[in-house]
């Protein structure tokens, strides 16, 4: 037991230290408000130690796998990416005890699953472009319980993982039949879902075809999303945030069908394309050196990529601010950009004054 608490003091203090660590992170902290320090401390008290026991239940799973290869990817998506539980948890901060922790029994699942396939596709030599469709079907079928579970490895990569990936599916998808109002969100949840398990399919190919494939992609969604680049859609469609605003709305003893649409339509593409901008922006040096696709990189420039995610910035932190919960909303916004414009890989990249003019965008 007190193993477990000092596991658990460990994972608030690293998160606090990401948080507060340099005094341009502290000031935004403090603009925040009593109200947004309040959220802060309930975030990193409560969220934070329950998204971390969730994570440390999936990752005694993970251990088991029985091939060397799936269980090292399995493991390292967990160890090097726990704070995706942990801020994709984040909207709980703003349910009651109990939903907190049904919300999170399910984000900590389905999160693993969004990370441990993007290692198998990103790091495995075996696994050919025909198996990044059936591997995310995975996904599908999480946030979807009517569907039939298949054999996600049918096309490779022919290893034995013990059943793991069918474990978090089957998770994911007790813990989604709890929710008192899924039905009404899960055709909006199934659609990200969807958006991002194409985006993997193309994502993952060759340098020589993957920027190609993802332009010719967006060409045929665009008339529903324009006035973005293809790569802003990409980055829009590869954010597990959209499912997590509908869980949490699912989450709700009551809940207004109204405001699902205004929700949904925030967080797809603005909160998303902001979410994963800002992950390429902090990862420019790390995926140079992998030679793998950085939305960011796109930008013709870096001065061009900095106005144009300050305009998204703007643009979402405007958007959540007309949506029912604004505030609970805008919260999750504002700790998004904290904690990727003030990370260490910022000043490691030497990216302080582009990160302050980000950072300048939420006022």
């Amino acid at each position: 037991m007190r193993k477990e608490r000092d596991t658990i003091w460990r994972d608030i203090v690293a998160t606090t230290s990401t948080v507060l660590a340099r005094p341009s992170r502290f000031r935004r902290l403090i603009a925040l408000g009593p109200r947004g320090w309040i959220s802060m401390t309930r975030f990193l008290a409560r969220i934070v130690p329950s998204a971390s026991s969730a994570l440390r239940d999936i990752r005694a799973r993970a251990a088991t796998i029985p091939d060397p290869s799936l269980r090292r990817q399995a493991l390292a998506s967990i160890d090097a990416k726990a704070y995706h539980v942990q801020g994709g948890s984040i909207l709980a901060t703003f349910l009651q005890r109990t939903a907190a922790e049904q919300y999170i029994a399910i984000v900590a699942p389905l999160e693993t699953i969004y990370d441990y396939l993007d290692n198998l596709c990103d790091r495995l030599e075996d696994v050919p472009a025909t198996a990044y469709p059936t591997l995310h079907e995975a996904l599908l079928d999480a946030v979807a319980p009517e569907r039939p579970i298949l054999n996600y490895y049918r096309e490779g990569p022919h290893r034995d993982d013990g059943g793991y990936l069918r474990w978090l599916v089957e998770r994911a998808r007790e813990g989604i039949r709890r929710l008192p109002n899924y039905a009404v969100v899960a055709p909006r949840a199934l659609e990200a879902a969807r958006f991002y398990a194409e985006l993997q399919s193309f994502k993952h190919l060759p340098p020589t075809e993957r920027e190609a494939r993802c332009e010719r992609w967006y060409a045929e969604h665009r008339p529903r999303f324009p006035n973005l680049y293809w790569w802003e859609f990409a980055a829009a469609c590869g954010s597990s945030l959209p499912v997590f605003a509908m869980l949490f709305l699912a989450s709700q003893p009551k809940l207004d069908t109204a405001d699902i649409a205004p929700t949904f339509e925030a967080y797809f593409p603005n909160v998303s394309a902001v979410h994963i901008l800002l992950d390429y922006f902090i990862d420019q040096a790390e995926d140079r050196d992998h030679r793998e696709l950085n939305f960011v990189a796109c930008y013709p420039t870096t001065a061009e990529a900095v106005q144009r995610v300050r305009s998204l910035v703007r643009e979402t932190a405007a958007r959540l601010r007309t949506i029912a919960h604004a505030d609970w909303h805008s919260f999750l916004l504002n700790a998004m950009c904290l904690f990727y414009l003030t990370h260490p890989k910022v000043f490691a990249q030497s990216l302080q004054a582009e990160s302050n003019a980000l950072l300048a965008a939420l006022r």
